[in-house]
């Protein structure tokens, strides 16, 4: 518990060069999309903003951009033409799964909240078996109708006690974020993960993060979260019909 705390405070905020493998659907219904190679850039400063701009390899063009500054989120996709917006919770999953991505999602598992005292009941696990040995941490919260939900479980090695994975469950148990952690380095004498692997299934998409260059705790501007819809581009809000293009 005292390792989360710790591994929270330590980082204010950060900018990384990441290489990702996005993939949108899902395997059992044969659509799966992946963008190969794409190298991107992972901007975050507390409590809760956060921007990814993605590149397409070789020319560098922009995949997309996306960004969330609160409850709200922004994300433009040059080659659609689109510029989206709306709220980050997602309430009814879309059958485009563009429009299923957060940049909260990367944001709630790139960055493991703390355990909230007098809130969060706690229960330890220990999973050994022949081939994995986890600590299990069990984080369960009462509701206003007195049951016990169990809101996220956090996974630490038995080897050197490092974050592993964090599950992070909905109002029915469903898992929204299953998220995993590895090959820990220290940038800027701040210990950090290497090797990210988020899936969110609900949503149907998952993508791998490999950091490539990580600067932490160095400042990061407020122009850096600014996303406007460029001109001519169409606006979606999602979950409502797409309007005109913009003409500005």
């Amino acid at each position: 518990m005292n390792e989360i705390a710790k591994q929270f405070d330590a980082v204010h905020d950060f900018y990384a060069t990441v290489d990702m493998v996005p993939a949108l659907g899902t395997a059992e219904k044969s659509k799966i999309t992946e963008y190969k190679d794409v190298r991107a850039y992972i901007l975050f400063r507390k409590p809760s903003e956060i921007r990814l701009i993605g590149l397409y390899p070789v020319v560098r063009n922009t995949a997309f951009d996306m960004v969330s500054t609160g409850p709200t989120f922004k994300l433009y996709v040059p080659s659609k033409n689109r510029f989206l917006t709306g709220n980050n919770e997602i309430v009814q999953p879309s059958t485009n799964r563009l429009e299923n991505l957060r940049p909260t999602h990367f944001l709630d598992a790139l960055i493991v909240r703390p355990v909230e005292a007098g809130v969060d009941k706690l229960i330890l696990e220990n999973m050994t078996d022949e081939d994995d040995a986890y600590y299990i941490l069990q984080l369960v919260r009462t509701q206003p109708n007195g049951e016990l939900r169990l809101m996220r479980t956090i996974w630490f090695s038995r080897i050197d006690l490092r974050l592993a994975r964090q599950l992070i469950f909905d109002d029915s148990g469903n898992i929204l974020t299953d998220a995993r952690y590895s090959q820990w380095k220290n940038y800027d004498n701040v210990p950090f993960p290497k090797h990210i692997e988020i899936n969110r299934p609900r949503d149907e998409y998952g993508v791998v993060i490999d950091i490539v260059k990580m600067d932490i705790n160095k400042g990061v501007t407020d122009d850096k979260f600014v996303l406007n819809q460029p001109p001519g581009s169409t606006l979606q809000v999602v979950g409502q019909p797409a309007s005109t293009p913009s003409k500005e």
